[in-house]
């Protein structure tokens, strides 16, 4: 059985892969920034341990990391879950908000991951897993920031199953579609303060809107989808990228083709700005 680390463990997806983790017979070190935040069956399970743990303070992540180690004796797969959403069009976000996004969910996870890495090369074994998005391959109206961090987290999940291969450590992002979670509500899903009437009609505040009619209607199970992370990661080959739900699965298909049909329209052109000799 392995020793697992999850971050923003409090609820929604996170609290379901610590739950699927723990009935497979591992011990699961349940991360948030509060732990009185947690849900207390994971608070009070034989095979859990609660830490407190701010991704954004380096201080919390180096205590958060100490303890895991010491009370569990090393960490074999860190779940980076935790992350927030930003809906609204580009012209509409701040500096700030932008910033503040970025540093949950990219900064953050790289310093978590970079924590953690010490103690893995030192095992000579370890899974790294990165929660990222739909959205982290495809950028679609009124989420581009939030897009862009998720691309970011595909980028840096990719380079590491690379980078760490050698030390007999692997890497893999999770890109889930829509989940029924309360990832939508505004305590994790915040939009610009200063709104663009201009954008008012358009694809846009489309999403705005989408968002507020699917809140706790999606189509995905949590608990399934956390279900089959363990299961994925419990195997010997692990997958650079999982796809997680129907609707990624569908929109990975679109992307895709359109993909294809750009790259073929210019394909030749391209090609012929190489130098000649």
């Amino acid at each position: 059985m392995s020793n697992w680390l999850i971050t923003g463990a409090g609820r929604g997806l996170g609290a379901e892969i610590a739950r699927a983790a723990a009935a497979a017979g591992h011990h699961v070190a349940v991360g948030a920034r509060r732990v009185a935040s947690l849900p207390e069956d994971l608070r009070g399970h034989e095979r859990t341990v609660a830490v407190t743990i701010d991704v954004t303070d380096e201080a919390s992540v180096r205590d958060a990391v100490q303890q895991v180690v010491g009370e569990l004796g090393g960490i074999d797969v860190l779940v980076n879950n935790a992350g927030r959403g930003l809906l609204g069009a580009l012209e509409e976000i701040s500096d700030a908000e932008a910033r503040s996004l970025f540093d949950v969910n990219v900064f953050g996870l790289i310093s978590v991951t970079r924590a953690v890495l010490p103690t893995m090369r030192a095992q000579g074994r370890g899974t790294i897993v990165n929660i990222g998005s739909r959205a982290g391959f495809e950028g679609e109206p009124g989420a581009a920031l939030y897009a862009a961090s998720k691309f970011a987290v595909a980028g840096i999940s990719e380079a590491l199953a690379a980078e760490m291969e050698p030390f007999g450590v692997r890497a893999m992002v999770v890109e889930p579609g829509v989940f029924r979670t309360d990832f939508l509500d505004a305590s994790s899903l915040a939009t610009p303060a200063s709104r663009v009437d201009a954008y008012d009609g358009t694809p846009a505040h489309a999403t705005l809107d989408w968002a507020d009619d699917a809140n706790h209607t999606q189509l995905g199970d949590p608990v399934r989808g956390a279900a089959l992370i363990v299961e994925v990661v419990d195997t010997d080959k692990l997958p650079t990228h999982l796809l997680l739900g129907r609707d990624a699965y569908e929109r990975h298909e679109v992307v895709t083709a359109r993909r294809a049909d750009d790259l073929a329209l210019w394909r030749e052109r391209s090609l012929a700005t190489a130098h000649e000799d």
